[in-house]
């Protein structure tokens, strides 16, 4: 590709309306991010916002979200819908951001080889955000997740790639494989999608970033089948890429459609989907937004945030294991209620007899259980020998709150 064509391909970006790039990307927004100030040396000079809701659930997760070219943290979090996210799911949220004196476009430098090795520029500076939100917050090192848009999408896989450990799993959407290009020249051709490469490659490209030996993150990979900046190609060679480190082949084990859209998935001996694919169909440059299966909207329409029938955002939380906190949540709540319901507060707590016959005689429990287990007069007990074995207690229990109608 000549320069020329680079430059005109540079000048026709903001151009594309379907793919939402806007003066507005960059816009002063409401948000409930906040920026912190002091998390290490910053060698990549980025700024650090994170949203902590009050409740977070157990163990303490943490997602980062890389914005996309031209968009702020907050513009992104705004029309992605990943604080309500964080708000709904109880859980930590970091949104890294780009400075234009880094670069003129407010892209993540996710081709220039100073920000993407290990140790190195922007993937050292978010390495060390995540240190300080997770030292900070309790974060649980085993649930940590990376997603990102576009140059974001294009970071997080340098993120992955570089410091592997670090993850759980990250998602990809509208991005590129790690190692494709280490310029500006390269990264506009990598864009493009001119150049495929064998899965041992790119898979070689993963493994030589980092000295890492263990668990592999699972990766889950988005893209519009008419995106017109980042060629669709590139979903296709990252999802080759980590399936060589995966060590699973090409073809994917199950197969079908979620909200219109074609959706692939591979497994490991395990049962464990590791690698999955999202094509959104006749769908531009940007994240795909829509009602997610819980009946909500996250997110809104802007710069390089397309209305697609389908919640990118959820499905991904839903991947990264987020999504079930409030089934659980309803649950010990639901538990919670019966146990100090007025009925339940009437049953008496009973101690376990001791081994040993007890010098006291026991208290006549129908006395006490009596008002719930009758509306018929009390009739004469005659009088009872001593039994030397303990009270049935669960029995009593499960007869009182069938009385009570709290269970059947």
């Amino acid at each position: 590709m000549s320069l020329a064509d680079n430059i005109d391909f540079l000048r026709r970006l903001p151009r594309s309306r379907r793919d939402g790039a806007t003066d507005r990307a960059r816009a002063p927004v409401r948000s409930p991010l906040i920026e912190v100030k002091q998390f290490g040396t910053n060698p990549g000079n980025l700024r650090m916002f994170a949203f902590v809701p009050d409740n977070l659930q157990q163990p303490r997760a943490l997602v980062v979200v890389l914005h996309g070219c031209g968009q702020s943290a907050a513009g992104y979090d705004l029309g992605a819908g990943w604080s309500t996210l964080a708000k709904h799911y109880g859980f930590a949220l970091l949104m890294p951001e780009q400075q234009r004196a880094n670069n003129a476009n407010g892209c993540f430098n996710w081709f220039n080889p100073d920000d993407t090795a290990h140790g190195q520029g922007e993937a050292a500076s978010i390495r060390q955000m995540i240190a300080r939100i997770g030292a900070d917050h309790g974060i649980d090192p085993r649930r940590i997740f990376v997603t990102g848009l576009s140059a974001g999408g294009a970071m997080t896989s340098v993120m992955l790639a570089a410091y592997p450990e670090l993850f759980a799993a990250g998602a990809v959407i509208a991005g590129l494989p790690y190692g494709v290009a280490s310029n500006m020249r390269e990264a506009l051709t990598g864009m493009r999608g001119w150049r495929a490469r064998s899965p041992r490659e790119l898979g070689d490209l993963v493994r030589q970033a980092s000295r890492h030996k263990g668990k592999w993150p699972k990766l889950s990979v988005w893209h519009g089948s008419v995106d017109p900046v980042v060629n669709p190609a590139n979903a296709d060679e990252i999802v080759k890429q980590w399936l060589d480190v995966h060590d699973l082949p090409a073809a994917p084990m199950s197969e079908g459609i979620v909200n219109g859209h074609p959706h692939r998935v591979w497994w490991n001996a395990d049962g464990e989907t590791v690698v999955e694919s999202y094509t959104i169909t006749d769908m531009a440059h940007g994240t795909p937004i829509g009602v997610a299966d819980n009946d909500n909207r996250y997110g809104n329409e802007g710069a390089f945030l397309i209305e697609a029938g389908i919640s990118s955002s959820w499905l991904i939380a839903k991947f990264f294991g987020l999504t079930a906190w409030i089934r659980e949540r309803k649950a010990a709540e639901a538990k919670m209620s019966v146990a100090d319901s007025p009925s339940a507060k009437l049953i008496p707590q009973v101690s376990p007899i001791p081994a040993t016959p007890a010098r006291e005689p026991m208290p006549d429990l129908s006395r006490v259980l009596w008002p719930l287990t009758t509306l018929q007069p009390r009739p004469k007990q005659p009088p009872r020998k001593p039994r030397r074995r303990g009270i049935d207690v669960g029995a009593i229990i499960t007869r009182a709150l069938t009385a009570a109608g709290l269970r059947k």
